[in-house]
């Protein structure tokens, strides 16, 4: 052991291998979920199964219908989405500045991939005219597998 240590080119180490040791299990733990989504992908790809929350439902009000329409086309020009549902007139009941609001709004349904939710947020806050937009998503559980087929295709860059 000492020949080993005596060959060690940095100072202070006496041991190589428990430095070499750490940064090997440094890496595995910073690449866990890197390597784990892309063998979820393999095994899904070899399968033909659904991963899991790899698409997410988004849920936005708009204060009416034409808003609505426009930030929907919007998400789907730019490929934020594969499809928007557009829910006209619910009524909502909440708290803004300490008070008790009321208001009819649209709401939107924006089926997307899950890592596109980010950046849909942020498209939203650009175009939406409220000083807090409702953003929020609910990852799919499951669904029909022609069905999530057909939303990754819709969201592929040309």
């Amino acid at each position: 052991m000492d020949r080993l240590g005596s060959r060690c080119p940095l100072p202070g180490y006496s041991r190589p291998s428990v430095l070499i040791c750490f940064l090997i299990l440094a890496t595995s733990f910073l690449m866990y979920p890197m390597l784990r989504t892309l063998s979820l992908q393999l095994h899904s790809a070899i399968t033909g199964s659904y991963i899991s929350g790899t698409h997410s439902i988004v849920f936005v009000n708009c204060p009416n219908e034409q808003i609505a329409r426009d930030i929907a086309r919007g998400i789907l020009d730019k490929k934020l989405a594969a499809s928007v549902n557009i829910l006209p007139k619910t009524s909502s009941l909440f708290f803004w500045k300490g008070e008790i609001e009321e208001a009819t709004e649209v709401l939107l349904l924006i089926k997307t991939k899950t890592s596109k939710v980010l950046m849909l947020s942020g498209f939203i806050r650009l175009v939406h005219p409220f000083e807090i937009p409702e953003v929020f998503s609910l990852p799919m559980d499951q669904g029909d597998v022609h069905y999530l087929k057909w939303l990754e295709e819709g969201m592929e860059e040309d």
